[in-house]
């Protein structure tokens, strides 16, 4: 009988050491995907915050207002000067800023500001991107106007007899 008690003891303790065993490992596979799911949702949240900052599409309608800032960094080593314009460019409509003289020291930033006015001619639908002229380069940015309607319908009242 002792033997056999023996014999059920040591079942049970190679049992619960697998149990034991079994359980940490998915503690460990549970704390792993935890860890690598909470890392790639950061990163998609630092890339939307990114896109956020660096470009989009934009509503306006015709006739409204709107604000440009760009921030410009001299990331060479010395002092330098630049004519610096944009300009909003689509197949059906465009619009250009004034040009403004940017001076910068090395390693240093500024923001300049534009603002302007979508045309009121700008067809519904239409989309304008933003292109960036300094001296004789440009580049072409990842923002764009989307025109839409400024009308707006509205049910105010209806009758079925």
């Amino acid at each position: 009988m002792d033997k056999e008690v023996s014999a059920n003891y040591l079942w049970w303790r190679k049992e619960n050491v697998k149990k034991k065993y079994s359980l940490l490992s998915l503690a460990i596979v549970a704390l792993f995907l935890t860890i690598s799911l909470s890392t790639i949702r950061s990163e998609e949240t630092q890339l939307l915050c990114f896109a956020c900052e660096d470009g989009g599409v934009v509503d306006k309608t015709p006739c409204e207002a709107f604000t440009v800032k760009i921030a410009f960094k001299n990331t060479g080593k010395c002092e330098g000067t630049w004519s610096i314009n944009i300009a909003f460019e689509g197949e059906a409509w465009t619009w250009s800023g004034t040009p403004q003289t940017l001076t910068l020291k090395p390693c240093k930033t500024k923001t300049l500001t534009w603002n302007g006015t979508v045309p009121c001619d700008a067809p519904i639908n239409s989309v304008a991107r933003l292109i960036v002229y300094y001296n004789d380069s440009f580049a072409a940015l990842n923002w764009w106007v989307h025109i839409i309607s400024g009308a707006e319908l509205t049910i105010t009242s209806s009758t079925v007899e």
